[in-house]
């Protein structure tokens, strides 16, 4: 890091996932997570669930970088979803954030990745944020046609598929990302905690992710019950088509018998 006292903190959501595991370009700063020093300046800290944090690192060096990465980045997103914040360091300061700005005493690689955690989770969590209230707006007009017609229309064959992606995000948030968790470097350095829940509670991780989970607690069980209403509404359906069968089969047999048996 150079030694001055400001820089940027950039977090970008490039994909599904990294490959941290297979980092073979030169000696890692740590581990837990993989930070790595940028050519040119800074560093960066990579994520297995898809997010890259930059600091100190110019748009030209970010570029670069990225596209050196790119054989590790599964399921690329264009463009990314992206969370940045200012960094000032001061030896005499209280560290946390005031106002738009996070305060350090120092610029040592475990408080950039304890930064580098909170920025990770929060545009993760803006991600899904998004992509929940797009799911929103496809669910509400189905339930309020049921509100206003008893039934659900022909588009009812998606909510399938709504299900399939609220269950899928609930489980990459709680398994892969684990946002509700603390960083296994506090194990190492508690010290820490006191600057992590800061920055937590600044960023509103566990209240986003509180809420979160409940609106795909709410999408899920809304698409659940118009799925299983347009079940229902075809088994009671078809069960009509049997009955009508066997009525035509019945005056099928009276007209037989009354021809044969006049």
């Amino acid at each position: 890091m150079a030694n001055r006292p400001d820089f940027r903190a950039r977090a970008l959501l490039i994909g599904d996932r990294i490959d941290t595991r297979s980092w073979k370009r030169g000696e890692p700063l740590a581990s837990y997570p993989l930070t790595v020093g940028v050519p040119g300046g800074g560093a960066a800290v990579l994520f297995r669930y898809g997010v890259v944090v930059f600091f100190d690192v110019t748009d030209t060096e970010e570029t670069a970088f990225l596209e050196s990465i790119a054989p590790l980045v599964g399921n690329r997103f264009p463009p990314p979803e992206t969370e940045e914040v200012e960094i000032d360091i001061d030896p005499r300061a209280t560290e946390g954030m005031r106002g738009d700005r996070i305060h350090l005493v120092n610029d040592d690689v475990e408080r950039l990745q304890i930064i580098a955690d909170v920025l990770s989770k929060s545009v993760i969590l803006a991600f899904y944020e998004a992509k929940i209230a797009g799911s929103f707006d496809r669910v509400e007009p189905l339930a309020l046609e049921l509100q206003r017609t008893g039934h659900v229309a022909a588009k009812a064959g998606e909510l399938p598929r709504h299900i399939g992606t609220m269950l899928l995000s609930e489980h990459l948030m709680v398994g892969r990302v684990a946002v509700g968790e603390k960083p296994e470097l506090l194990w190492i350095r508690p010290e820490l905690e006191g600057l992590f829940i800061r920055l937590e509670d600044e960023f509103e991780i566990k209240a986003r992710h509180e809420a979160l989970g409940s609106k795909l607690e709410l999408v899920s069980h809304t698409a659940q019950t118009l799925t299983q209403l347009e079940q229902t509404r075809r088994s009671l359906r078809l069960e009509l088509y049997i009955v009508l069968l066997i009525v035509a089969e019945i005056f099928i047999m009276l007209y037989e018998m009354l021809v044969r048996h006049p």
